[in-house]
């Protein structure tokens, strides 16, 4: 409750300001904006159908303030939501149970589902179009706020700005959107991996996790595998409290998503063939 009532501080808003501006010359910062703002677009494909939906009982004129201020609401509450989760994150085992739910949640963007449209009712009137998105939006976005506030990796400028732009552009272009990761599946699956090494990174740099992972590789194991870097001309990453363990839970993290969405596909596409042959 203190996060929320902190907001609109004038201290708040120049210390996020200042850190924005200090954020925004790192390369990382680049980087990290791209992650969450193909992460948002791959988990919002729902979320835009149901904008369209709840508004296409809006008369015309209505139809586009209805959309506009729908997405508004929910921009402005995702981003409350995926604050305080980041907020949170800083406490122990938190980011631990988060990245396996990331895991959960990639592996699961391989799955086929079946939409039923008959979900969401159209709204009569501007303000009910509204409600209807908000509320949607706030119980279908909890894998959007996970994946989120673990790709932010604590930056409040990063999350505002990826999702201010992200979520605008997936209720412009939502078809268009749609219609490429249709066509182009391949995007589905380099998603799917990206969520794998977010999940990986979150999880290695957990406060429970982190230290006993720093003193592994910081043993014989870490010794040895900057020696094998060093051999083929590569800086050393594992030990002196290097990132390598990072990067070896991202890798498993992909190699996990990646097997775990191929059985979970195939046993799901087996089943819709036996439904339809039945």
């Amino acid at each position: 409750m203190n996060w929320l009532l902190q907001i609109f501080d004038p201290a708040t808003l120049s210390a996020f300001f200042t850190q924005f501006q200090a954020e925004m010359q790192q390369p990382a910062f680049w980087v990290a904006l791209g992650k969450i703002m193909w992460i948002n677009i791959l988990l919002s494909g729902d979320n835009a159908l149901v904008i369209a939906m709840a508004c296409r009982g809006l008369p015309p004129r209505q139809r586009f303030w209805g959309m506009i201020l729908g997405a508004g609401v929910a921009v402005l509450l995702r981003i409350i939501f995926t604050g305080i989760v980041v907020t949170l994150m800083g406490l122990p085992f938190l980011k631990l149970v988060g990245g396996l739910a990331l895991l959960f949640i990639a592996a699961k963007l391989l799955v086929p589902e079946h939409e039923d449209e008959g979900d969401v009712d159209a709204a009569a009137h501007l303000w009910a179009a509204v409600q209807i998105v908000a509320i949607a939006d706030i119980v279908m976005s909890l894998d959007n706020v996970i994946a989120v506030a673990a790709a932010a990796n604590g930056s409040i400028p990063l999350l505002v700005i990826g999702l201010a732009i992200s979520v605008p552009l997936i209720v412009a272009g939502a078809a268009l959107i749609m219609a490429l990761l249709t066509r182009l599946p391949a995007l589905v699956w380099a998603g799917a991996g990206l969520l794998g090494w977010v999940a990986g990174e979150v999880m290695a740099t957990d406060p429970a996790l982190q230290p006993s992972l720093h003193a592994f590789f910081n043993g014989p194991v870490g010794v040895g595998l900057d020696g094998v870097l060093k051999s083929i001309g590569m800086a050393p990453q594992f030990a002196n409290g290097g990132h390598g363990g990072e990067v070896i839970l991202g890798l498993i993290g992909i190699a996990v998503v990646l097997l775990v969405g191929s059985v979970w596909r195939k046993r799901r596409l087996q089943g819709a063939e036996h439904s339809a042959t039945a």
